[in-house]
């Protein structure tokens, strides 16, 4: 388990060095692939990559007949109060619930010689090789890497958020 500076650390040192040009989609999940490059802190120019995919699952719309049945659960009658407040007050109140599955068994992990930069140099041409839309090169930190991958993940729903609420509007479900 990591402490608070820890997580603020590899929060703080995620650079997103290439971001996917597609966005989370709003009627189907998305699976990105992921590039995560660190350096090894215990050896000079040496550097780990990792590759794996993560998959956003469809946004959800969270209405506030929805939100009531979520505010409710293991709570007393008395809480419901609330609940039905939001309904009759905040009735256009809407939100989009994002779900992530984050695959491991799609992960690998490998360490080149060289610099970070000349790594992530290769790592760009080969992306944009690939052509795929869907494909990000992310800098961060070894030990803690996961949570830089994380904040990628949260990073992408805020990018995703305008585009797909648009999307729920135009369809006239919002």
């Amino acid at each position: 388990m990591f402490n608070e500076d820890t997580i603020q650390y590899a929060i703080d040192s995620t650079e997103v060095v290439v971001a996917p040009r597609g966005k989370i989609a709003t009627f189907g999940d998305t699976r990105f692939r992921f590039y995560l490059v660190s350096e090894l802190m215990d050896r000079v120019d040496q550097v780990r990559v990792r590759t794996g995919h993560m998959h956003a699952v469809r946004p959800q719309l969270i209405t506030p007949g929805h939100l009531q049945k979520l505010l409710l659960e293991g709570f007393s009658e008395s809480a419901g109060g609330f609940a039905d407040w939001i309904k009759l007050y905040a009735p256009q109140l809407v939100a989009l619930k994002y779900g992530f599955r984050f695959s491991k068994t799609d992960i690998s992990d490998q360490v080149h010689q060289g610099s970070i930069t000349s790594v992530l140099g290769r790592l760009r041409e080969e992306v944009d090789r690939e052509e795929d839309p869907l494909s990000a090169i992310i800098q961060g930190v070894d030990e803690g890497w996961e949570i830089c991958l994380l904040k990628f993940a949260a990073d992408l729903i805020e990018d995703s958020s305008g585009g797909n609420f648009g999307d729920f509007k135009s369809r006239g479900l919002l």
